[in-house]
């Protein structure tokens, strides 16, 4: 058994949006995830996708990307980015994936899931304080809601890993609110997406004794990074 992450697939197997166009990197991407995918996931591991995962504006619209997913190996625990427009509530994102029958994708929204002594957590995320206006003030106390509740659903004897889409992190910048619960609930390990194109002198690797890893798809080339064994 293992634990994976990744994120940013941008799949849209059901929609006009090539990913080529962004450079070299997402030539082909859909068949490099799943050559990857297949030569590390196994049907017992867990592979946590840190946002971006479908361009659908609906769910009708994700199905495709969706069962691309399904049938690949492993438990898929799904978060929501910027771009997933298909986002619902919890209750029909279920009801969707259980109508479907799509028994190996799983969202994490204001919740927990549990891979061996560990605890996956999660959320969104958002704008770092400093570039935000006063609209982001409230989103952003709202991902730190959730972020707490998602951590507070876990068992105090687990250890506690957070996955988000938006960078806790990034140059000179913090996520204040969201790296204060984290290091409220002890999180020492955080993955993230929606950067693309940056320059790794600019990532914060460690920072208020958490580690931060950035697993968007065209950063690690889509071969998802193992946390735990």
């Amino acid at each position: 058994m293992a634990l994976f992450a990744l994120g940013d697939l941008h799949l849209s197997l059901s929609c006009n949006k090539p990913m080529d166009i962004f450079g070299g990197r997402w030539l082909d991407h859909v068949s490099q995830i799943e050559k990857n995918w297949l030569a590390c996931v196994n049907a017992e591991d867990t592979v946590v996708l840190c946002g971006d995962t479908s361009w659908g504006m609906d769910l009708n619209e994700a199905l495709e990307d969706f069962r691309f997913l399904q049938n690949l190996p492993g438990r898929k625990i799904i978060l929501k980015g910027n771009h997933d427009y298909w986002w619902n509530t919890l209750t029909k994102l279920n009801a969707f994936t259980a109508e479907h029958g799509l028994t190996s994708l799983h969202f994490l929204h204001n919740n927990t899931y549990t891979y061996k002594d560990y605890s996956i957590c999660g959320t969104r995320g958002w704008l770092f304080e400093e570039a935000a206006k006063e609209a982001d003030f409230k989103i952003i106390a709202r991902e730190a809601l959730r972020l707490n509740a998602s951590l507070s659903a876990a068992p105090a004897e687990n250890q506690k890993l957070v996955f988000l889409h938006y960078p806790p992190a990034f140059a000179n910048s913090k996520a204040i609110e969201i790296i204060k619960v984290m290091k409220e609930h002890g999180v020492t390990v955080c993955c993230y997406g929606h950067l693309h194109g940056v320059s790794s002198s600019l990532l914060q690797h460690n920072a208020d004794g958490i580690s931060f890893h950035l697993v968007a798809g065209d950063h690690i080339a889509f071969d998802p990074l193992k946390l735990a064994e």
